[in-house]
């Protein structure tokens, strides 16, 4: 009995854990049809996660957070680029993700880029400069409300 009360715990944590840091899509493609689906916004972030220090600030200060996740799962259709060092990633991944930062010119991480629903590039912020998540919102809040 213990084991199951335990597993459930865990079970639990895991998921609130995923609730909080919302689904992230890593097909950028289909992000967009998504996006055009819902009437939302896309949020795509060049980062290298497990090695960039901005990039996992970025991810700890407000990807993480329930606040972002809340306004996220309002507004936005989330898509994560990554170049990690250490972890692997399938070949087909890899060589969408580089197709992905040659066409949009990234060369620093982290790099945000906000796309409208269309496909058109509303804002891109290159770097992290310690913004908590209700002021990264809002500026988001900003961005979404100038694209209606």
């Amino acid at each position: 009995m213990k084991k199951i009360a335990v597993g459930m715990m865990v079970g639990w944590l895991a998921f609130q854990v995923a609730a909080a840091e919302g689904e992230w899509m890593t097909d950028f493609a289909k992000a967009q049809e998504k996006a055009k689906a819902e009437r939302k916004l896309v949020l795509v972030d060049f980062t290298g996660s497990d090695w960039c220090p901005p990039c996992k600030a970025l991810h700890k200060n407000v990807f993480s957070s329930s606040e972002f996740a809340e306004f996220a799962k309002k507004n936005l259709i989330l898509v994560e680029v990554d170049f990690p060092r250490r972890k692997e990633q399938p070949e087909p991944l890899k060589k969408a993700n580089r197709e992905l930062a040659k066409k949009h010119e990234i060369d620093g991480y982290p790099t945000v880029i906000v796309f409208d629903s269309n496909g058109k590039q509303l804002d891109k912020k290159v770097g992290y400069s310690g913004k908590n998540a209700k002021d990264y919102i809002a500026d988001l809040q900003q961005i979404k409300d100038k694209s209606s």
